[in-house]
Order: structure tokens, then sequence, then C-alpha cells
């Protein structure tokens, strides 16, 4: 497991199990100043990462959180079965108003791109779709009972945005799949990890 100590913001991903752990972590990030915002999520896990994450769900809480290491001890608490996901924002690459409100947060890695130039490359081919609202790059940890059999070679490389759009799933997938073959067209390999579609908003 992964785990760097530095306060950084960012989205925590714990599966939703309906059972007492679930429902008592959801308690605690319901009532917790360092919640955000929270959802109920479903989780589709691209074909290149599900090798490395077998043990992931189908449903989840999705947690923006201020500091990570509330985070970090809340979920070394109520450890579950199946893995659960921080996606520390290290640097924001733009926060802007969007129309209407947030229904779907994309996650990927960049294979290789880790330089400055390869950050701003990304940011300014992201800025031109102006349905993402927050695009941030960071790291990720993993948290589970069972810990995974291969390990995630692309954890300091994690790109989350956030898009907000009326439209279906579907249509917003797409959307960001462009979004990331614009990035790609520049030399610079972003693939996805994981694609998480708000169903309801908790808190």
């Amino acid at each position: 497991m992964y785990l760097q100590q530095e306060l950084t913001d960012g989205y925590v991903c714990a599966p939703y199990m309906h059972n007492h752990d679930s429902i008592e972590l959801k308690d605690i990030w319901s009532h917790s100043k360092n919640i955000q915002r929270m959802y109920f999520v479903t989780a589709t896990f691209s074909n290149e990462t599900k090798p490395y994450f077998a043990s992931c769900a189908n449903h989840y809480i999705l947690a923006k959180f201020k500091d990570n290491k509330k985070i970090l001890k809340e979920l070394d608490k109520f450890k579950q079965d199946k893995v659960s996901f921080i996606f520390n924002m290290d640097d924001d690459l733009f926060e802007r108003e969007t129309e209407g409100s947030v229904n779907f947060v994309s996650v990927y890695y960049l294979e290789y791109g880790d330089s400055i130039d390869d950050f701003r490359e990304v940011a300014n081919v992201i800025a031109k779709r102006v349905k993402i609202g927050r695009a941030g790059i960071g790291h990720m940890d993993i948290f589970s009972n069972e810990p995974p059999k291969f390990t995630f070679p692309y954890s300091d490389n994690i790109v989350v945005l956030e898009v907000s759009s009326e439209k279906s799933y579907q249509s917003v997938n797409q959307y960001c799949e462009k979004t990331r073959r614009d990035v790609c067209r520049k030399g610079i390999t972003m693939t996805n990890l994981v694609s998480l579609s708000i169903l309801d908003t908790l808190k």
C-alpha cells in the first residue's frame, strides 16, 4: 500500500456494501466538516485496471475532502474486503464555474508523462472542454483487507476530472473519452482508471 502523509484535499471512493462498516462510515462523513460534498455513485473500471483491482465494487460513496490525513485514519478503521481509493490532489490544474451540477467524475493515470511540461499540456487540452469544472493531478492510496495481487504502477500520476452535464452517462463518458484522446494526440498517454457516475447527492 502506498501512503504519503502530506495534507492535501481530494476525493475518497469507499465501497458501499450495505453492511455496518459502510453505513457507519457514511454517517461519519455526513456529519464531518472535512467532507465538502458526498455522492452515491456507480463505478466502471477500465479493462486496463481491472487486473490490479480485482476486489473492486459496483457502488461507492464518493466524497470530496479537505484533509487527507483524517480520511486515511477513517478508512484504516473501516477497512473492507472491497478496495477503497483515495485520490489525493497535489495540484489543481484548474477550477471554474460550469453550468449544471457535477454528475460525473472520471479518473485517469499518465503512463509516462510526469514533467511540468506534460502537466501543462494536459491542463491546456482539458481546459478547452467547457463541461469540466475541475481538474487536478495527484497520487492514489488504496485500502483493503485483501491486498491486491499486483501493485498498480501509476499511482503517482493520477488525473481527476469533475464533469457537469444534464446528459446521459453514455454521453458524458463519450465526452471524457474524446478529451482523453485529445491528450493522447499530444504524445501523452492518459488512460482511464475508473468512471464514476453520480446517482444521488448525499451531502
